[in-house]
């Protein structure tokens, strides 16, 4: 029976193998968002926190929609253990930088999807996965655009107060474009 059910997924064992790592990665994401955004609120810097808070929720979501997918085409979505994360960061600029770092690792690890499928000829995987190639877009630029916020302002308090505020607005722009019909 388990042989005809494999017939009848859409995706290959190992498009089932790289999408269930890529539930892992984002499950890691999510964790790591979680611990940034605990450091963040012990050192006061309340905005930044909330920027991790909802970063760490939408990783969640990112690893349920392949989840979900992985079970939706016949595969078998495997929920992935989470190891212990680092939670002590130097700095706001050392937890902005390590964002960016997650980022381009999730968004590298999206390419290989991508590439296996199109030789594949997976079309629907293809299909779903251009979502998230967009996301990473998004998400790469806005890691992007905190860390260079250190390179114009600098890290002195009043420095890390304005870079605090300017990711409030951040916040604020990202719940307004998840607001919007178009997302």
């Amino acid at each position: 029976m388990k042989d005809l059910m494999r017939k009848r997924t859409v995706i290959s064992l190992e498009t089932e193998e790289l999408l269930n790592k890529q539930v892992a990665l984002e499950a890691m994401a999510s964790a790591k968002y979680l611990a940034m955004a605990s450091w963040c609120d012990a050192h006061g810097y309340e905005n930044s926190a909330e920027y991790f808070y909802a970063q760490s929720d939408e990783e969640r979501a990112h690893m349920l929609k392949i989840f979900h997918y992985i079970n939706d085409m016949g595969g078998t979505a495997v929920s992935p253990a989470v190891d212990l994360i680092n939670a002590n960061f130097v700095s706001l600029k050392d937890i902005f930088e390590i964002s960016l770092d997650s980022e381009i690792t999730v968004t590298l690890a999206i390419n290989i999807i991508v590439d296996k499928v199109k030789n594949e000829k997976d079309y629907s995987t293809e299909q779903f996965m251009q979502w998230f190639v967009q996301e990473q877009r998004e998400e790469e630029m806005k890691a992007r655009r905190a860390v260079e916020l250190f390179d114009l302002l600098g890290e002195d308090k009043l420095a890390l107060f304005m870079i605090d505020e300017r990711i409030g607005k951040l916040n604020a722009a990202m719940a307004a474009a998840d607001a919007s019909p178009e997302a």
